[in-house]
């Protein structure tokens, strides 16, 4: 019966961290014009 109510308890926390995070919602900006590099730069020939 504990653990149910440890397991109820946590994914009423984990729900209300998501909703919060929801609600708030992204941050305002703008993503970057350059290109990420995926790969490791070789020698330049």
């Amino acid at each position: 019966m504990r653990a149910l109510v440890a397991a109820a308890i946590g994914l009423a926390a984990a729900l209300a961290l998501v909703f919060t995070v929801a609600a708030v919602g992204s941050p305002a900006g703008e993503t970057s014009p350059k290109p990420l590099l995926t790969t490791v730069p070789g020698p330049k020939r």
